[in-house]
């Protein structure tokens, strides 16, 4: 099974990537856990050969079969290595979890991580997020939209790449349900003003902090984010309503 996973999925789309493949080798740990693991827990959005969601019959992702119930989703777009959804899906059973990430290494951790927990309210997507938004998830279906530490993009020339702007937030705010919360956060100050800007700026969203929010308590502190602290990094929270 790692063998099949390219380190760069297949475009679906002629878009600007928001994400930079890596290469980087799996560990033992990790190829294993693909092993065992992918085929139940795991889909490709662009490579069949990896697994293909369920669909109803609208071509929406069908996410009864996909986690054997009904239940309010949270997407969380870049999950990394999976520490903080594994610790947030836990805490919160009531609700289901797609973690998507487009890094093998992510993948594998996130599995590892959940398969270790025994949570069946988790699966992992391997690939595009806004791919897979676009093509499989429906207006008004999720219950919050998480982005927590994407890639910041730090030069100029590069910020049309960051995910968090205009044109990406009025596709996430239309798949989230009214009432349904956007929860952004970074430690880059230049991209928590244009988080902050973007989104107050959506007509659709209402930002009932009237600023940065206060961190919330649902949102652990994973090691990438700790990191960031020791080097005197201020994490910024960016939360918002769909109230349109």
């Amino acid at each position: 099974m790692p063998d099949s996973f390219d380190q760069l999925p297949g475009r679906a789309h002629q878009d600007i990537r928001t994400f930079h493949p890596r290469r980087v080798p799996l560990s033992r740990a990790q190829r294993e856990a693909l092993t065992d693991h992918w085929p139940a827990v795991g889909f490709s959005v662009h490579n069949p050969d990896n697994g293909t969601p369920p669909v109803t019959p609208e071509g929406h992702l069908d996410t009864v079969t996909l986690y054997g119930r009904a239940a309010p989703l949270v997407l969380e777009i870049g999950s990394g290595m999976g520490e903080g959804v594994a610790q947030m899906a836990a805490a919160d059973p009531d609700r289901d979890y797609l973690a998507v990430e487009a890094h093998v290494p992510g993948i594998a951790g996130a599995v590892q991580r959940i398969t270790e927990a025994g949570l069946t309210n988790v699966r992992i997507a391997h690939g595009d997020a806004l791919a897979l938004v676009r093509a499989r998830i429906p207006e008004g279906s999720l219950d919050a939209v998480h982005i927590y530490f994407p890639d910041p993009w730090p030069k100029n020339r590069h910020h049309k790449r960051r995910i968090v702007q205009t044109r990406h937030v009025e596709l996430l705010r239309a798949r989230l349900r009214p009432g349904g919360t956007l929860h952004c956060a970074t430690d880059w100050e230049h991209y928590a003003e244009q988080m902050l800007a973007v989104v107050e700026a959506d007509p659709g969203l209402t930002n009932p902090h009237g600023g940065y929010a206060p961190r919330p308590d649902h949102r652990p502190v994973t090691k990438f984010e700790q990191r960031g602290i020791d080097l005197g990094h201020t994490v910024r929270d960016v939360v918002a309503v769909r109230t349109g």
